[in-house]
């Protein structure tokens, strides 16, 4: 954003944000939609392409133990996919961060991520079939 390499970043599912962080998303345009507002997601529309950046730290740590940074009142895993299955623009590619598989326990993370990157891979070949123009 500082750079002007993107134009427009939404942050969903945020939990805590102090005021400084409030500042730099004010000031780069950032759009923040905390748990408490978690609802407006359905109203946002995304333009095409869309890079998704999925943070498994939005979870709610009972879903998924192998999170770097544990914190309450996150998303769950119908929540996260409720979001990847709603989006009507075309996506352009993805990753999966945060992920620690030091903290999993039997692996049930590890299940939910590779849930995420199948409903993401499945958002970008039906972006592909909609407008594969947009695709280099």
């Amino acid at each position: 954003m500082e750079e002007g390499l993107a134009r427009r970043l939404v942050q969903v599912g945020v939990r805590t944000i102090n005021s400084h962080q409030l500042a730099q998303a004010s000031k780069f345009g950032v759009e923040v939609i905390t748990m408490r507002n978690l609802e407006r997601f359905d109203e946002i529309e995304f333009e095409s392409p869309l890079f998704i950046s999925l943070d498994v730290d939005v979870l709610y740590p009972a879903f998924a133990p192998g999170i770097s940074h544990y914190e309450p009142g996150g998303m769950s895993v119908r929540e996260v996919l409720h979001c990847i299955q709603r989006l009507k623009a075309s996506v352009l590619g993805a990753d999966i961060v945060e992920y620690n598989p030091t903290r999993d326990v039997h692996g049930q993370t590890a299940m939910v991520c590779v849930k995420f990157l199948k409903e993401i891979s499945a958002s970008i070949l039906r972006g592909y079939k909609l407008a594969p123009g947009v695709w280099p």
